[in-house]
């Protein structure tokens, strides 16, 4: 075997979000063959940066401690040139730590980039990480899992790769809010482990100690999944408010019963009726309904499902709420919230949802099979699921991205946002139950100053500039559109480059419509790399052109308002519009990536005159 020593000082190289270690700390690197290297580190620093290239193949990266519990993260690490860096936690107090990299040649670049440093620059550099947005502070997230409310704490966790920008090592990331716009940013939950990436799930209050962990312990449960074991669900339970968990002793705490590959994202609750925890879990094109008194073992009760909604599809993170219908608590129903993929009426994912009963055993569904109700009529909404534990409020997270470009969106220190939160109701329509989707009365605290504009009669066109200073893109704005006799009614959120969203009605075709297609960026492949480089130093995402999945409109009936006049909260951010008609009945979530600060508004009508009545336009900010 050819064993090749490179020694390394820490200090050789300055290098983007590091500060180096003394001298005494080093790195020697082993390679043993091409694609074998042993990384040896005296007195190690708190981290080893790993020097990332996205269109590389993913190496295997092990802290190696001798420990069966040792497990190989997944990393693109830099072959050609390197385009950020990831930290790699070492062990403190050591005075020598092993590092093992597998599937990377001795001869890539990342050798000469790799180093030690004791803090991680996380300070926001990428140009279209949102203002009021929630995200990770860099790497990879996508579902929102875990959601719950505990001593003035709301709990975000989420699907979270801390080694890149790109889906990977699933682990739960972890957020707490105390007002639900304003995250505080903690260590990951829950690692990925020896059992295999920690998918979607989500956490309870054991109010009365079911688990015998201690009352008011939180109670995670998620899906370990690998090829070797499968997917398969588990448990969790911490005793510090969430901060950390220790894994059940006896995980899985259950296995599909008939070998199904597709068996994820349990989401448990408390069904007083039985005086017992339930568990709704997908089960590739159904959801199956299981029942525990002490949250380790599982009956199972029966499944909901196959041919329901729109097909093909594949069932993902599902929800299982209690919800009144117009308000009246006498008339309870319930709603099994279906995250979708494929299945999207504009393509890829999305979340469309069941109204019912439940008889503690079987959920019957009100409508007919080919019937598809849509909680979010955009392209960019999926993986919603609800906190626990806040009393009658049902607030709902979604994911802000689509699985058909996730990957290659024209960001880099971060990859995935959530949209902002929503309240979730029922209410009736021409005798359908429906729900709404209204963005949080919390958001409103983002609010940090306003122009008011009574009235705006526009026939044609109308142009109102100065809707953002230039450098704070956060904006809401808020407003009542009166079609008189228009046919179409609608406004153009603009830069100076001309790029534009187009929100507008068109009372002919019965349609609320949002329109990207003209946003700004809306290729994420070779065809934009010289435009990446010339705006934003972007590095090439992939060889891949996804115009047709992005340069699209997408469009809500609007029967689902009473009409006359429409209530509107549009709401946008540096790489996104969210549009709330009539509080939520009609909500639209779009991800968009203009070039420049979108900063006036063009309102116009077709067929005749239309009035803009108690135009708010707020200026957002944290």
């Amino acid at each position: 075997m050819k064993i090749k020593f490179n020694h390394l000082a820490v200090a050789f190289t300055a290098v983007t979000f590091a500060a180096c270690q003394p001298q005494e700390s080093a790195v020697t690197l082993e390679h043993q063959g091409d694609t074998l290297t042993i990384v040896h580190i005296t007195n190690p620093s708190k981290y080893l940066l790993l020097p990332i290239q996205e269109s590389c193949n993913e190496g295997k990266v092990k802290l190696d401690t001798g420990s069966p519990a040792d497990v190989a993260m997944d990393v693109r690490l830099a072959v050609d040139s390197v385009e950020y860096y990831v930290p790699f936690a070492l062990p403190q107090g050591a005075k020598k730590a092993k590092v093992t990299i597998g599937r990377v040649s001795a001869n890539a670049v990342c050798w000469e980039n790799i180093s030690l440093a004791d803090t991680f620059d996380t300070a926001n550099t990428d140009y279209y990480r949102p203002e009021y947005h929630h995200t990770p502070l860099y790497g990879w997230m996508n579902d929102a899992n875990g959601l719950v409310y505990k001593d003035g704490e709301y709990h975000l966790y989420f699907q979270y790769n801390p080694y890149g920008s790109k889906w990977g090592n699933m682990h739960w990331g972890h957020s707490v809010s105390k007002d639900l716009v304003r995250w505080e940013h903690l260590d990951p939950a829950i690692a990925r482990d020896t059992l295999g990436h920690i998918f979607s799930g989500s956490t309870v209050i054991d109010h009365n100690n079911s688990a015998g962990y201690g009352k008011d312990a939180m109670i995670a449960f998620y899906t370990s999944a690998s090829d070797e074991n499968g997917q398969i669900q588990c448990m969790a339970y911490s005793n510090d408010n969430g901060r950390t968990y220790t894994k059940y002793e006896n995980n899985p705490i259950l296995t599909p019963f008939d070998g199904l590959k597709d068996f994820r994202d349990p989401k448990v609750f408390w069904y007083e009726p039985a005086q017992k925890w339930y568990m709704i879990v997908s089960a590739d094109k159904n959801m199956r309904f299981y029942s525990s008194a002490d949250l380790k073992n599982w009956e199972y009760l029966s499944q909901f499902g196959e041919g329901y909604g729109v097909q093909p599809n594949q069932f993902e993170c599902p929800d299982f709420i209690q919800l009144p219908v117009d308000g009246n608590k006498d008339n309870m129903k319930w709603v099994m919230i279906v995250n979708i993929n494929p299945g999207c009426p504009f393509g890829g994912s999305a979340t469309e949802y069941f109204v019912g009963d439940f008889d503690g055993k079987e959920f019957k569904c009100d409508t007919d099979k080919s019937i598809t109700k849509w909680l979010d009529f955009g392209k960019d909404h999926y993986a919603t699921v609800c906190f626990s534990n806040t009393g009658d409020r049902i607030i709902a997270v979604p994911w802000m991205s689509n699985w058909q470009y996730a990957n290659v969106t024209p960001i880099r220190q971060y990859r995935g946002a959530n949209a902002l939160p929503r309240e979730l109701s029922l209410y009736t329509k021409n005798g359908e139950v429906y729900m709404a989707a209204n963005v949080v009365k919390e958001t409103e605290t983002l609010r940090k100053s306003t122009r008011k504009i009574e009235s705006v009669n526009v026939e044609n066109e109308t142009v109102i500039d100065s809707i953002t200073d230039g450098i704070n893109s956060g904006v809401e704005l808020e407003m009542d559109i009166v079609p008189g006799k228009a046919q179409i009614v609608g406004f153009d959120i603009m830069n100076a480059k001309g790029e534009k969203t187009k929100i507008y009605l068109d009372l002919k075709s019965g349609r609320a419509v949002m329109d990207r297609t003209e946003s700004g960026l809306i290729a994420f492949g070779e065809k934009a790399e010289p435009h990446f480089k010339e705006n934003h130093d972007r590095r090439k995402t992939e060889s891949v052109n996804y115009i047709n999945d992005f340069a699209l409109g997408t469009w809500a009936p609007l029967s689902l308002c009473e009409g006359k006049s429409y209530h509107l909260n549009v709401f946008v951010d540096k790489c996104s519009v969210e549009l709330f008609v009539d509080g939520g009945r009609i909500a639209m979530t779009n991800l968009v990536f203009p070039t420049e600060v979108y900063n006036s508004l063009r309102f116009y009508t077709e067929g005749g005159k239309a009035e803009i009545k108690n135009l708010n336009i707020h200026k957002l900010g944290l």
